[in-house]
């Protein structure tokens, strides 16, 4: 993250009412962590993510759609992951399993004529076992009406597989005399099951004499089928399990230079890797105009607030000093920093044992720009220069379209919570608007978060378990490799045809991030989050006292719009009411002296 241009400045001396200016920075205070293992590329959510890629073939392709297929579209900004590394394995997973589903494609096919047809035998049985699982779905609670028909369906395929492998075995085993009395013994069973169905090879008119007449070679071929497949799905996620536990393991995966996934070769993929890495953590946003702050999260109780700036009444004849966006920002800045310096604890040591994330806050600017009118991805002003002229302009101009933030993060658990504050004030016609947007990025996927358990319970699994595990696979594996071939033939035609790489450029419709995200965190998390988000907007507020202070204009109606109350929270007046910010908060209006009492049911922001 690019450190706050802001210039530092200290706020003066307070007034009466103006809340104490933030501690000078001590020997114990720790500027955001600069080592490896905290880099964008290196951090948990990027391992983690990467690791979705060989675990979810839906968020797979949707990685690659969104950073590979569609290269007219800007990336989002990455908060605390590298976007360019999570594309670099989605595409080797999607090679890898491309490779092993043309493989279990091709054993089928050529199944066919080595064994005269015969394999149909095994065939259909697992057609109606895939068309089960689809009647079924994926859902946890199934209806009545899906669950039935699927369970009736999937026994009779599994009893006409096991009456197929019956046959293939008689055929197999028995001599020519033998498979005659079978045969003749079983004739009229034989025509009773092709009657209700359950006989695939009275249903496709082979009689028990055309069956004996397939040569015992062929008849080998189809009892190995299975074993050859199973033996293909065993490998492919044995090779996924291994990438898991070596090159994404937490102690290889923070040296970038020797994951593989980073060699790979094409002109493609090394050009929209270059171009996501100068995107996604610029200061210059490039947004789509339905959704700009795309990448840092759900919203999380956005709000803001109006007063008139007034000159104070003690005064006298003297004019206050012109109040501009920037002398404010120029008062919040320091006082978020300050949320940098750990508490004093007896000595220098202890205070720098402090772990809590705080210490790690990150300050910036950022400007929005929409991505409208731009002719070429390649030409959007990621210059040092270029994004200078964008700020010093936005700043002050107060525009619909290009916008100037303050932006305030904070990563914490591994860069898997990240809490996130854009902060934009705006002075017209005496008047000022503080307007603060917190977003709040969840944990990944709870598949991610396993992806080390579920490989290392694989790959040291008892071999039978390994193999029990591959045969359950084998019924799907024809049609799971159908799909997967399917999905990539879909990226190659769309980016050979739909001309997406000379098409104008567009915002990010989707983040990767919040594509792998849960929809819920942990108390614990939760908790974080909600400390982070009070710490942050009661600095903020303190800092624009201090500015109205400074410059000479009365504090005491945005005061009575932002009351620091006892119990931690804050009281919001925005246009949908009264927001309290923490869990029973008591809030207190010393101006009309009247008390309220609200208890809210979740943390981080109710309406009272």
């Amino acid at each position: 993250m690019t450190q706050a241009s802001v210039p530092h400045q200290p706020p003066g001396p307070p007034g009466p009412s103006a809340p104490p200016p933030p501690p000078p920075p001590g020997p114990g205070t720790a500027p955001p962590a600069t080592d490896a293992h905290r880099s964008p590329s290196a951090s948990e959510a990027t391992r983690l993510l990467c690791a979705g890629t060989y675990l979810d073939d839906g968020f797979r392709d949707a990685v690659i759609d969104q950073l590979y297929v569609h290269e007219e579209r800007f990336a989002a900004p990455s908060l605390g992951y590298d976007a360019s590394r999570v594309l670099a394995h989605a595409l080797r997973a999607r090679r890898v399993e491309l490779a092993w589903a043309a493989g279990i494609l091709a054993l089928w096919i050529v199944a066919f004529p080595l064994t005269k047809g015969l394999v149909l035998l095994l065939v259909l049985p697992l057609l109606l076992l895939g068309l089960a699982r689809w009647i079924r779905g994926r859902t946890a609670r199934v209806p009545l009406v899906r669950a039935l028909p699927a369970l009736l369906l999937r026994w009779y395929a599994r009893l006409a597989l096991a009456q197929s492998f019956v046959l293939l075995l008689v055929l197999a085993l028995a001599g020519d005399e033998g498979r005659y009395e079978f045969f003749d013994a079983t004739e009229d069973l034989w025509e009773l099951l092709g009657t209700i169905g359950l006989g695939f090879g009275a249903a496709f008119g082979a009689s028990p004499a055309e069956l004996w007449s397939v040569g015992k070679l062929e008849v080998w071929i189809t009892l190995a089928l299975p074993f050859l497949i199973a033996w293909a799905v065993a490998t492919q996620r044995g090779q996924f399990a291994r990438a898991l536990t070596e090159e994404l393991s937490r102690d290889r995966f923070a040296d970038l230079r020797a994951d593989p996934a980073e060699q790979a070769e094409g002109a493609r993929f090394r050009r929209l890797r270059d171009r996501i890495r100068a995107e996604q953590h610029a200061p210059l946003v490039l947004y789509d105009t339905e959704w700009p702050f795309r990448g840092a999260g759900q919203p999380y109780e956005p709000w803001s607030l109006s007063i008139e700036l007034r000159p104070r009444e003690d005064l006298g004849d003297t004019a206050p000093e012109p109040l501009d966006n920037s002398a404010v920002l120029r008062h919040v800045v320091p006082y978020v920093a300050a949320l940098r310096e750990p508490s004093p604890h007896g000595s220098p040591a202890a205070r720098a044992a402090s772990r809590d994330r705080l210490r790690e806050l990150e300050i910036d600017e950022v400007v929005f720009l929409p991505a409208d009118g731009l002719t070429d991805r390649a030409t959007a002003p990621y210059t040092a220069a270029a994004f200078e002229a964008h700020r010093a302009g936005a700043v002050e101009e107060g525009g619909e379209a290009r916008r100037h933030f303050l932006r305030v993060r904070v990563g914490g658990w591994g860069e898997e919570v990240v809490t996130t504050v854009f902060v934009r004030v705006h002075t017209q016609g005496g008047m000022l608007m503080l307007e603060v947007a917190p977003h709040v990025l969840r944990p990944v996927k709870r598949l991610y978060r396993e992806a080390d358990r579920i490989a290392h319970r694989y790959r040291y699994n008892h071999r039978v378990g390994r193999a029990v595990w591959a045969f359950g696979q084998t019924p799907r594996s024809a049609g799971q490799a159908l799909v997967t071939l399917a999905r990539s033939l879909g990226h190659l035609w769309r980016v050979a045809t739909a001309g997406h790489e000379h098409a104008l450029p567009e915002g990010p419709y989707a983040s990767v991030r919040e594509l792998g995200s849960d929809d819920e965190a942990s108390l614990f998390q939760e908790m974080d989050v909600s400390r982070y988000l009070k710490s942050i907007q009661d600095r903020v507020a303190n800092g624009v006292t201090a500015a109205l202070r400074e410059a000479g204009y009365e504090t005491a109606e945005f005061e009575q719009k932002i009351i620091q109350v006892a119990e931690g929270g804050t009281f919001i007046e925005n246009t949908r009411g009264n927001v309290t910010i923490g869990d029973r908060n008591t809030v207190t209006n010393k101006t009309f002296t009247t008390t309220t009492t609200t208890h809210t049911k979740r943390t981080g922001g109710d309406r009272g």
